[in-house]
């Protein structure tokens, strides 16, 4: 894997950036002189804990890819392997919910009709909506529990209403070139099933959420009440780790700190994106891990990356 700082790159959301010709694969082996970063930025650390995280991974087979940019300054102040397309597992929820809140601002979804929960087929992979006595709820709620807990009953419930196509058609309008939705959440995939329920790259997902918070995602509503709804995540439990914030009420924060995410979590995945600004700076960020889940310890190594990038985001903000 090839990781590198940059002052000078910009994000355009749906136009990755280009491989670098130094870049290796993410299996392949490390250059044994590529140089650490200078400071991303004056008075700001660099990434350097992160940079021997990520390069640990990639030396023991895992692809990892990974994308941060100043929101402030447009700048690209870490990246690599981040055009790559990967399973972002639940992450794919995202383009769902834009879909979502697009209908309900253009009026042909109306936010309290009633879905009932018979009508989706079962899946007990994730989510609360299973566990409720209330066997149908409006799809404004179903859209918070699918953001807040990565319900899975409640996404599918989304996804029937709005249909597959007309979200893949809301991906290629927002210009994502390397992500795409390929089915709904099952617990298990068969041969005649799609082997994922979505696909995405670094670079696209930090791009589409500082899309969000820059309000420039469909429409300035549209964009706030997807943030708003991603406001609401739960699952503090990578990058976010390194906040502090409450997982169950992190709207407000009593020390100015903003922050949504998204998480995505499969059998060897482990992804989240999101955007962090605090007093000094504002960044977006995207890190996907795919690795050979063959033990605990696999499994840590890979989840402890992501804190050690959030405690490095932390940094840079404050």
């Amino acid at each position: 894997m090839h990781v590198s700082p940059s002052s000078e790159g910009h994000i355009l959301v749906g136009t990755p950036p280009e491989p670098q010709r130094a870049a290796e694969s993410l299996r392949g082996s490390r250059r044994s002189n590529r140089r650490l970063p200078r400071r991303a930025a004056v008075g700001r650390r660099s990434f350097v804990s992160t940079l021997k995280a990520l390069d640990e991974l990639a030396e023991s087979g895992a692809r990892v890819s990974v994308h941060v940019a100043d929101l402030d300054r447009a700048t690209v102040v870490l990246s690599g392997d981040d055009y790559l397309t990967h399973p972002i597992a639940g992450l794919g929820i995202v383009p769902l919910l834009i879909e979502v809140a697009a209908g309900f601002e253009a009026g042909t979804l109306e936010p309290l009709e009633i879905i009932d929960r018979s009508s989706v087929e079962r899946v007990a992979v994730g989510g609360i909506w299973q566990h409720l006595k209330a066997p149908a709820l409006p799809l404004v709620d179903l859209a918070v529990l699918t953001a807040a807990s990565g319900d899975a009953l409640a996404a599918n419930a989304l996804l029937q209403r709005v249909g597959l196509d007309a979200v893949r058609a809301r991906i290629e309008t927002l210009g994502l070139q390397r992500s795409a939705l390929l089915d709904r959440l099952r617990d298990e995939r068969g041969p005649d099933d799609a082997p994922h329920f979505a696909l995405g790259s670094a670079g696209e997902l930090a791009g589409i959420f500082a899309a969000l918070v820059n309000s420039k995602v469909v429409s300035p509503g549209v964009s706030a009440q997807v943030a708003e709804w991603l406001s609401l995540n739960h699952d503090l439990s990578l990058v976010a780790s390194a906040t502090g914030l409450d997982p169950f009420a992190h709207e407000n924060d009593e020390h100015g700190l903003l922050f949504i995410n998204k998480t995505g979590r499969d059998a060897g995945i482990r992804v989240e994106a999101g955007v962090l600004a605090g007093p000094r700076a504002g960044i977006s960020y995207a890190l996907i891990v795919c690795f050979d889940d063959l033990s605990i310890a696999h499994r840590l190594r890979a989840q402890e990356a992501f804190r050690i990038l959030g405690v490095d985001l932390m940094e840079y903000v404050f």
